[in-house]
């Protein structure tokens, strides 16, 4: 059976990663967590409390020993070693990832990394570039959405549950900003490839997401 490269593409909170993740477990494929890459970059900076210039970002990108290793169903991200994987998940690193996510030379940088690690198939990767820019010849393309009201509860649901404090309306508000800073940046915005298939998850659960992609790929 041929292994497939499957690109799944969607706005934050749509459930991008854990449609992926389950995804790649039921088809036995290697789950990419793109957005991982960019919180790395985004973590590292606050960490070393760099300046947050375009430039000096893209400086510690290009030095990152970053490291992704999908095992039993959840990605370890490292960088240098230094397991990091629930430490680029906080608030402080999601309202900087924007700012990262637009430098060009960081996406430069993340594109060859992402493009090497699929080449070979059998992979699901999620972003919001996957299907247009990163993978444009992926054999499957989702786009993945859900209502702002319905994402915005979905992160409240997931922060409350760590023990973060977070505003319901406030968080609304920054994810309808993500959106449209996501769509309407210059260099590879989030909008949906021209042939991939739209599911929209604000009615539909985990698994029947799943099953809708799971269906695509059996076809091919």
């Amino acid at each position: 059976m041929k292994q497939l490269i499957i690109a799944i593409d969607g706005p934050a909170g749509a459930g991008k990663s854990t449609v992926a993740k389950l995804t790649a477990q039921k088809l036995n494929y290697n789950y990419i967590d793109t957005g991982a890459m960019y919180r790395a970059v985004a973590w590292r900076a606050l960490d070393e409390k760099a300046e947050l210039s375009d430039q000096a970002i893209a400086a510690l990108a290009r030095d990152l020993d970053l490291q992704l290793d999908y095992i039993n169903g959840t990605t370890k991200v490292t960088v240098a070693g230094q397991d990091i994987t629930e430490a680029i998940r906080t608030p402080e690193v999601s309202r900087l990832v924007p700012k990262v996510a637009q430098v060009g030379e960081i996406r430069k940088i993340m594109l060859e990394l992402q493009r090497n690690m699929a080449k070979s198939g059998g992979v699901v990767m999620d972003g919001r570039d996957i299907g247009t820019h990163v993978l444009p010849d992926a054999d499957i393309k989702i786009f993945l959405t859900a209502s702002i009201a319905e994402r915005a509860k979905r992160r409240w649901l997931e922060l409350t549950e760590k023990g973060y404090t977070i505003n319901l309306a406030e968080l609304e508000t920054e994810i309808a900003a993500r959106d449209k800073e996501d769509s309407e940046r210059e260099l590879a915005p989030l909008i949906a490839a021209p042939d991939a298939v739209n599911i929209d998850t604000t009615q539909l659960s985990i698994d029947e997401a799943v099953t809708k992609i799971l269906a695509l790929a059996r076809r091919d």
